[in-house]
């Protein structure tokens, strides 16, 4: 299906758009995956704020020129699903990680963060980081956990000390 020339510029300009505002990027194969389950896996992305999109991989390579995700280029062959995170770096990388779990022709290629390429098998950094809810709760524990010894410990001096006053 032949795409007129101000529809790919439409294209690119709404593509670099996402790229400018995302954190993080990760691209996927989604040959034989059904209508539904795409469905859903583009509802979830949306409700998590991640961009996902269909694109040309000329068009992707124009799109992407001049952001942190051009160290994809390489991995634009064949179709190209790819999900550009807005809120969370590891929102789509986590989407997809699990998504390719129920799956079988759901290939993650790669992501890229911070402008360093990270390739399918590494994608398990993206999707673990914590969200910022999660990172604040581990920063509480920790203080928490610190404050708590400090007492202790203050209460077991003045322990000692009114035990060697006696």
């Amino acid at each position: 299906m032949a795409i007129k020339l101000e529809d790919k510029k439409a294209i690119v300009a709404e593509v670099n758009e996402a790229a400018k505002a995302g954190l993080s990027a990760v691209v996927a194969d989604a040959r034989g995956v059904t209508v539904g389950a795409m469905t859903g896996l583009r509802k979830e992305a949306r409700e998590a704020g991640v961009y996902v999109k269909v694109v040309r991989n000329t068009l992707l390579k124009r799109a992407v020129e001049g952001t942190q995700f051009e160290v994809l280029n390489d991995v634009f062959k064949g179709p190209t699903l790819i999900a550009f995170s807005n809120e969370h770096p590891g929102a789509a990388a986590r989407i997809f990680k699990e998504f390719s779990k129920g799956q079988d022709k759901f290939e993650i290629k790669a992501a890229a963060f911070e402008g360093q390429f990270l390739a399918a098998n590494q994608i398990d950094v993206l999707a673990t980081l914590p969200t910022y809810n999660e990172a604040v709760a581990q920063l509480m524990s920790v203080i928490q956990g610190a404050t708590s010894k400090l007492a202790r410990t203050l209460a077991a001096i003045r322990d000692q000390k009114e035990g060697a006053a006696a």
